[in-house]
């Protein structure tokens, strides 16, 4: 591992952004454009944050912090446009997944949520443009966050104010904040850096990476993001590149557009892989290992784990497994609230996520990987 803490210089990061994509220029200053509409905008409809309550959180937080707040300060780099620039999807309206099936394909990447008995999914190819999405589910109020420079998609809890795009970013992430205490909380991290909150950890929800076609299988009632958010946007465009196949910015091999506090080049830069984190550690698990294993029992520090992959929705399920409970996998199914077995029951779920491998490493140094079965 090594640091790669400089910054490009500028005319540098333009000819990668042309490279990997010319379109991501023109779109980043199409952005740049509604910077201060979108600022003016805001200071308009959003209430005062004084008249908002904090984001619920934990202290310690859930999960390894790598570096210290100032080191994690220091490294923050401007994305481009400022804040709120990219604008979050504040009061978000829905559609059934027939009518979604007229713009989606089943190849289309969405980001689904199974919470108090409703499915929900959230189109890439909206969040791209949005990054945050502020919902309630259920009389829950959340907040749907996805990165496209790190391919991250979490769900945070956030109480009775909202999360927003700070416009910079910390190891190419998203770096959010609330709009009650004007925290900075890095998506990737979930630990606020800046801020009055900062050093305690926001309370994340699981999200699920799949394609619409694995997902409206399993949920065939879900409803749908729509597409009209009040914004004017290309719904049908990525301005980064594609996944539906992978292209672009997104291609396995393709290079990084910012600074990263840590290289790891075991893998390359955009390979996929699932990650959990705890007090103790981190692992990440490459996706072929997951998806040939079924299932991988591991250790972080003096705790046992384990993660099952879900051949319907491509992804993975992490638990933890305080006493050693034997799991078979052949008795397991999977239904609408995930993995169902004999004793499933008696293992803790912990959060889990798909990552790019250099935003992973960047940010979780010393993780664990498991890339063989």
């Amino acid at each position: 591992m090594k640091s790669s803490l400089q910054a490009p210089r500028p005319l540098a990061l333009f000819t990668a952004l042309a490279r990997e994509r010319a379109t991501v220029l023109a779109t980043a200053v199409a952005m740049l454009a509604t910077t201060v509409r979108a600022t003016l905008l805001a200071a308009l409809v959003l209430p005062p944050a004084s008249a908002l309550a904090a984001p619920p959180s934990v202290e310690p937080p859930a999960v390894p912090v790598a570096a210290s707040l100032a080191d994690y300060r220091a490294a923050i780099r401007s994305g481009g446009p400022g804040k709120d620039g990219i604008p979050s999807i504040d009061q978000p309206r829905f559609r059934s997944a027939a009518q979604a099936n007229a713009t989606l394909d089943d190849g289309d990447i969405v980001i689904g949520l199974y919470r108090h008995g409703e499915a929900r999914a959230y189109p890439q190819r909206i969040l791209v443009w949005h990054e945050i999405v502020n919902d309630a589910i259920a009389g829950e109020a959340v907040s749907i966050t996805y990165c496209p420079l790190t391919g991250t998609a979490l769900g945070f809890r956030r109480g009775d104010t909202e999360l927003g795009v700070s416009g910079r970013l910390l190891n190419s992430n998203l770096v959010m904040y609330d709009r009650a205490t004007d925290s900075d909380w890095p998506q990737m991290l979930g630990v606020a850096i800046a801020g009055p909150l900062a050093g305690r950890g926001l309370e994340e929800l699981r999200l699920h990476w799949t394609t619409w076609g694995r997902w409206k299988a399993r949920y065939p009632a879900t409803r749908v993001l729509s597409d009209q958010t009040g914004y004017v946007r290309n719904y049908r465009r990525d301005p980064y590149g594609r996944y539906n196949p992978r292209g672009g910015y997104y291609r396995p091999d393709s290079r990084r557009l910012f600074p990263v506090m840590h290289q790891d080049d075991r893998f390359p830069p955009k390979t996929i892989v699932f990650g959990l984190r705890t007090p103790s550690g981190a692992l990440a698990i490459t996706r072929e290992a997951l998806r040939e294993a079924g299932m991988i029992a591991t250790r972080l520090g003096d705790a046992a784990y384990l993660v099952i992959h879900d051949p319907a929705l491509d992804t993975g399920w992490a638990f933890r497994n305080p006493a050693g409970v034997a799991i078979d996998a052949d008795q397991l199914t999977f239904g609408q609230a995930g993995v169902e077995g004999p004793g499933i029951d008696a293992l803790e779920p912990i959060n889990g996520f798909e990552a790019m491998w250099f935003a992973w490493a960047a940010f979780y140094p010393e993780t664990r990987v498991i890339d063989s079965p």
